[in-house]
């Protein structure tokens, strides 16, 4: 094994304030650098941001504008390669910039002639079949695929991408830890039920659904509901917005909002202190999975359905059909039994953890030359 540094780029929706997104690109650093030093390989990241100077201060790495074209190739002609993901970035959903974007970073790394990856990206939904031969042509050409879910894997067969090509994966930050030194927040004497949403319908129909099984939840037994925005400011203010329906809660229960855990770790925290999360944010369920605290998925996208299924578990309502009782009485059900919702899927969430630190482990190696 060498001991020479091996600069390595990131690519992703990064210094967007966004702490699913932020724990993703902290969850690859921390695997890149554990891999290069189990490897024997040095690693140098540098990270392609909005705001570099935020992200550079955060995580302690180089970073650039991801704006700033010139500043993108400069730093390409000088990485030993590019990785781009993970997170939802080749999909057409938000707009039509998107996928073009991160296909002319990853066009670019390759036409200087550096080995690029897909670190367990979600891919799509694509609605335009258009982007097809264009992500075809780029993917085809990467070093390594890894994506973190069958559909994925097949979204990019039917584009005529290798199905042997690509490796399934969980969601990196599966594999975030907690700070190091880090102690949990203690719980309450009451149950704490953290609570992640985000604006999705007009009417914000899911969101008064909500509101309902809350209060419900409250009305049975003192808690403390926890809001915890993923995305800020958007998701405090769709946090308040419950918050307002549900008006004072019954007894002793109480409501508390956490907009101070901008760090992915610090919300990972946050999230490990709960006995229960609800949540719509994927990364809210992912947090919660991988500390082993119980959750209800509340599906807007399939992405929370295709991580769900990997433990085994379905939504338990998505935003177009919201039962309040029903997802009152499941919330309940899992506070009563904390201890046997970790039994039953511990074995599994186990495995995840493992698994998802493959993609660094063969990124590392090739860009070390040791495979």
């Amino acid at each position: 094994m060498g001991s020479e540094v091996k600069r390595i780029a990131l690519s992703g929706y990064y210094g967007f304030r966004n702490s699913g997104d932020e724990a993703v690109l902290q969850s690859i650093l921390l695997a890149l650098q554990a891999e290069g030093e189990r490897q024997g390989v040095p690693i140098e990241p540098v990270v392609l941001s909005i705001r570099p100077e935020e992200t550079s201060r955060m995580y302690g790495v180089s970073a650039v504008h991801r704006m700033r074209m010139g500043e993108v190739a400069r730093a390409l002609r000088e990485c030993d390669g590019l990785i781009s993901g993970g997170g939802s970035l080749l999909q057409d959903a938000t707009g039509l910039k998107t996928i073009p974007y991160y296909l002319a970073v990853l066009k670019m790394a390759q036409f200087y002639r550096k080995p690029t990856f897909i670190y367990a990206q979600g891919i799509g939904p694509v609605h335009r079949p258009i982007f097809y031969p264009f992500i075809r042509n780029v993917f085809n050409k990467c070093r390594y695929i890894s994506v973190r879910d069958d559909e994925s894997a097949e979204l990019l067969a039917r584009m005529g991408v290798a199905r042997s090509k690509v490796e399934v994966v969980p969601d990196p930050v599966m594999g975030l830890p907690l700070k190091d030194g880090a102690v949990k927040r203690e719980r309450d004497s009451k149950p704490v039920v953290g609570v992640s949403v985000r604006y999705w319908n007009k009417d914000r129909s899911e969101l008064d659904g909500l509101a309902r099984t809350i209060r419900q939840i409250a009305e049975s037994r003192p808690v403390t509901i926890r809001f915890l925005p993923f995305h800020l400011p958007d998701d405090a203010e769709a946090s308040r917005y419950v918050i307002d329906r549900l008006g004072s809660l019954p007894g002793t229960s109480a409501i508390e909002v956490t907009e101070t855990a901008v760090h992915p770790q610090d919300m990972l925290a946050e999230v490990s202190g709960c006995d229960l999360l609800i949540g719509m944010r994927l990364h809210s369920l992912i947090y919660a999975a991988s500390q082993e605290v119980p959750l209800i998925g509340i599906s807007y996208d399939p992405k929370i359905d295709q991580f769900l299924n990997r433990l085994g578990i379905k939504a338990a309502a998505s935003t177009s059909s919201f039962e309040s009782e029903t997802v009152a009485t499941e919330a309940l059900r899992l506070l009563d039994d904390r201890a046997g919702w970790k039994e039953r899927n511990q074995e599994a969430i186990v495995r995840l953890k493992k698994q998802a630190q493959l993609p660094a482990s063969q990124i590392v190696a090739m860009v070390g030359g040791i495979r």
